[in-house]
């Protein structure tokens, strides 16, 4: 059972994992995009689209990055060219997200496709008790662990990651160094949004194989959450997607097991879970925060 759960971890935090990663980038450059979730849903159904049209699911994967990145640049322009609040904005991409998708996916609810299916690693996959736990995944699930540690260190120990830091700091410091700040929040809202809909691809053609409406199902939203829980440090984020994907295949688990507990308080565990984990971090100091982010979450103008 434990087993059961810790892998189903993994493959249900996945989606979120990726979201949340994508929408750190965003943040660190002193952007929140509440729309992530819309991000998510339309890179599921693109990536389920395409996969059933072309029976490739890593064209299915691009695709979904592609529809991701498409509804982050609604919110990149409406709050970076056109100075809206950022929180409102984002609000109003999620449900722009959530009814588009709605209606462009009608025709895909009853396909079937040929999805991406847990790959087992030689020798690792036979380890006792961590073998299938780590090693047997989906070729998402691998290439997005492996992304982890990269955006780390891209963040942390290159020059494009103080550009992206400073953007969220200190944008004054940019400009006095000749680089612009809008395009570094630009580019690093556009990649929030790919990896979203990256993760929302993931949901549907990896984890799911079939597609229906707002399947994400608040995926996006507990993924903003994550980042500030995770300090906007992607190994903490990636850490806090796996306990939300745990608190989803205990409530799976216990639901096999017939125990006698209502299953709409089931539903609501995962969630439950990512609220106390926010309000035990509380805690920390304000000084964490990206300084451009203080000021949106003080009500200052968005761009």
């Amino acid at each position: 059972m434990i087993a059961d759960i810790l892998t189903g971890a993994i493959r249900s935090g996945t989606s979120v994992m990726l979201a949340s990663q994508g929408e750190l980038v965003s943040e660190r450059a002193g952007v929140i995009n509440l729309g992530t979730e819309g991000s998510m849903l339309a890179g599921a159904l693109g990536g389920f689209a395409v996969t059933v049209w072309t029976g490739n699911p890593w064209l299915g994967a691009l695709a979904g990055g592609l529809c991701g990145l498409l509804i982050a640049s609604i919110h990149a322009f409406l709050v970076l060219s056109c100075g809206a609040n950022q929180l409102a904005t984002g609000l109003t991409i999620m449900f722009f997200g959530m009814g588009v998708t709605a209606f462009f996916g009608r025709d895909f609810v009853s396909q079937q496709i040929v999805g991406f299916n847990p790959v087992a690693l030689p020798g690792l996959s036979d380890i006792p008790f961590i073998g299938p736990i780590l090693f047997n995944h989906d070729p998402l699930t691998y290439l997005s662990i492996l992304l982890v540690p990269l955006l780390w260190y891209v963040i942390f120990r290159t020059r494009v990651g103080i550009m992206l830091r400073t953007a969220g700091e200190r944008e004054e410091v940019l400009f006095a160094s000749g680089v612009n700040p809008k395009l570094v929040r630009y580019l690093a809202v556009l990649a929030g949004g790919f990896l979203a809909g990256i993760g929302g691809a993931q949901l549907s053609i990896a984890y799911t194989h079939s597609w229906v409406e707002n399947m994400t199902a608040g995926r996006g939203v507990v993924a903003v959450a994550l980042v500030i829980f995770a300090s906007w440090k992607p190994a903490r984020a990636m850490l806090g997607a796996y306990l939300f994907g745990a608190a989803q295949a205990l409530q799976l688990t216990v639901q096999q097991q017939g125990l006698a507990i209502s299953p709409f308080f089931l539903f609501m565990v995962p969630y439950l879970l990512t609220l106390l984990a926010l309000l035990i971090v509380e805690r920390r100091k304000k000084s964490q925060t990206p300084e451009a982010l203080g000021r949106v979450f003080a009500g200052e103008a968005g761009g």
